[in-house]
């Protein structure tokens, strides 16, 4: 079957080890079992240091000094640092660009080898051949690996050889080729004697001696490292027959919230698709789907950087979207009048979190309502989200803008009301972001401007002063988006 006898290939014999001592660079996977880098290295070399840089160039980039996902990082690296000692290792954690420190430190450790797994994004990319080749220079070898995707870049590939555009058919030819050894563990516990003890006492360097603070990331809560997503794991397969249903209410416990813990690595992807298979049934299925999803928009980003910034389509790149004053700032302050579309916004500026249903509604919102350039919203989300991931960001804002690979037809457009009334029904979502509505009755709390004068009085809440009415009409809105689309389609 799909999940038979695992093979013992790095399980098995000791081999002989190929290099005198190594180095291993944690960077998305910050997690000590089935990590592919870390495993490799351990099988092959007969010491191992390990190392974690926290890296000006990303940091710098960075809008504000209040960032839950620093924060994040650092929590799991405390977790991960902790564990590694346990088995008699260390971990040291480096503040600079890594393109520096990486090169630097493994003179100063007179390492033969650094180990690190494969990163998609271009400036990763980029950052990648240029610590290869420092490290060339002084004869030290470079080995990457697969680890956040279960199939990556030319994987999975039509019958022609070319890369899919189109999800259904990637995701059926991704399922045809998977066997049991791709989502085999990579072992790390049988060779932990092989980790070196930390070279010096160094310490974590501080949030605040990066020049970062702490932030509402364990009130929200979202507990970090590999003991948080244990935890997470733990509680959504108490529920994942349920998930197909659920997942798309963004009142109720519906999604497995492990997200950002597959952004960060701390927990591995192969086990989570090899539980999905193990469990089966409708809820499981549907999650593996979603699992897939990700694989499908790192092999997006991979053939085709080009959307990092521009549309998919590359005629869509022609449509010129009106920007009008105000719009974009309303969105983002959650000021549309639209009860879902604000509510969903309170949530992502309050905690870092957006429901994926919603992350749909508000963005079709941004750009078909409010005509607003779709890469505005890709990079306020890319700023607020404590899962941001390039290629998965970037694919679900050019689908909800019909710029994408496999995007909703240009035509199809959202209607806000009738998505608050389909999957917010009684109004529990809106009423908890936005409790200027808590009294407004079920039938009006998702269009509350159509109450009348005394229906408002009733429920003490006035639209215009307490709620503001809506910026914009939804099908007049409609009407202007088809004609921007038309305009880029008509010879």
């Amino acid at each position: 079957g799909l999940l038979g006898p695992q093979p013992t290939s790095l399980t098995g014999k000791a081999t002989m080890a190929e290099f005198e001592s190594a180095l291993v660079w944690f960077r998305r996977d910050l997690r000590t079992h089935d990590q592919t880098a870390l495993s490799r290295a351990l099988h092959e070399s007969r010491r191992v240091h390990c190392a974690f840089v926290f890296d000006t160039e990303i940091l710098d980039g960075l809008p504000r000094r209040e960032d839950r996902r620093v924060e994040f990082i650092w929590h799991s690296l405390v977790e991960l640092r902790r564990e590694l000692a346990d088995l008699g290792g260390g971990l040291l954690v480096l503040h600079g660009r890594a393109r520096d420190e990486i090169p630097r430190l493994a003179v100063e450790l007179c390492v033969e080898a650094v180990y690190t797994n494969h990163d998609y994004e271009p400036q990763a990319i980029d950052r990648d051949a240029a610590v290869e080749a420092a490290l060339a220079s002084r004869g030290i070898a470079f080995r990457t690996y697969k680890d956040q995707a279960v199939f990556e870049r030319d994987e999975v590939l039509t019958q022609n050889g070319r890369s899919f555009s189109v999800f259904t058919p990637y995701k059926n030819a991704w399922l045809q080729r998977l066997t049991s050894a791709d989502l085999e563990p990579h072992p790390t516990k049988d060779r932990t004697a092989r980790l070196a003890p930390p070279v010096s006492k160094t310490t974590l360097p501080t949030l605040e001696g990066m020049g970062f603070a702490q932030t509402n990331l364990l009130a929200i809560p979202l507990p970090a490292g590999m003991s948080g997503a244990e935890r997470f794991l733990a509680e959504f397969l108490d529920r994942i027959d349920e998930y197909r249903e659920r997942r798309e209410f963004p009142a109720v416990r519906g999604p497995s919230y492990l997200s950002v813990h597959l952004r960060f690595g701390t927990v591995s992807v192969r086990r989570l698709a090899r539980l999905a298979l193990e469990i089966g049934g409708r809820g499981a299925e549907t999650w593996l789907s979603e699992l897939i999803w990700r694989d499908f928009y790192f092999q997006i980003l991979w053939h085709h950087p080009r959307v990092v910034g521009g549309a998919f389509r590359p005629e869509c790149d022609a449509i010129e979207w009106p920007n009008p004053l105000g719009h974009f700032e309303a969105w983002r302050e959650a000021r549309t009048g639209y009860p879902l579309v604000d509510a969903a916004m309170r949530q992502i500026n309050a905690s870092g979190y957006m429901h994926n249903r919603l992350r749909m509604v508000v963005a079709s919102f941004l750009v078909k309502d409010l005509h607003v350039d779709w890469r505005l919203g890709e990079k306020y989300f890319a700023d607020n989200l404590n899962d941001f991931d390039l290629s998965a960001n970037n694919g679900g804002w050019q689908w909800a803008a019909s710029t994408g690979c496999d995007a909703q037809p240009y035509f199809r457009i959202f209607n806000p009301v009738t998505q608050s009334e389909k999957f917010d029904p009684g109004g529990k979502f809106i009423r908890k972001y936005l409790p200027e509505l808590c009294k407004v009755p079920d039938r009006f709390i998702h269009a509350p401007w159509t109450m009348d004068p005394r229906d408002q009085q009733a429920c003490g809440m006035r639209v215009g002063r307490d709620y503001p009415a809506p910026i914009v009409d939804h099908d007049r809105a409609r009407k202007g988006t088809l004609e921007l689309f038309r305009r880029i389609r008509s010879p």
